[in-house]
């Protein structure tokens, strides 16, 4: 099993940054995938980005790229969510979500394992 707990949310005004942070523990070396997916209220999970465990490829939402960043730190089982010109529309709870199989990264049924959720909050 692999155990994910989120921290770094709050709230920020728009324009702002937050860096959010997983950390992860138990069978950290069959993780393939490491997603953060957010769900905002009334809405469902959506996909915010995604990186190889190893490292290497990352990939974004059409809705995020270019202001959000996924990074590692494998020393220390941690991946990271960097955020950038935070809108009002980025107000969600934040997921971490590890996979141990390839598949297409985007999608939340495929990741095995899930944080609690950290809420992010940002105001216009």
């Amino acid at each position: 099993q692999v155990q994910l707990v989120e921290s770094g949310g709050g709230q920020v005004q728009a324009g702002g940054s937050l860096r959010l942070s997983c950390a992860a523990s138990g069978r950290t070396s069959s993780t393939y995938f490491t997603g953060w997916f957010r769900q905002a209220p009334g809405k469902e999970r959506e996909f915010v980005a995604a990186r190889r465990w190893s490292g290497g490829n990352t990939y974004y939402a059409d809705s995020v790229k270019g202001r959000f960043t996924i990074s590692g730190d494998n020393a220390k089982n941690t991946v990271f969510l960097q955020m950038d010109s935070l809108k009002a529309e980025d107000t969600a709870v934040y997921y971490c979500a590890a996979s141990l199989t390839p598949h297409y990264p985007g999608r939340s049924s495929y990741y095995d394992y899930w944080g609690q959720g950290t809420q992010v909050t940002v105001s216009s």
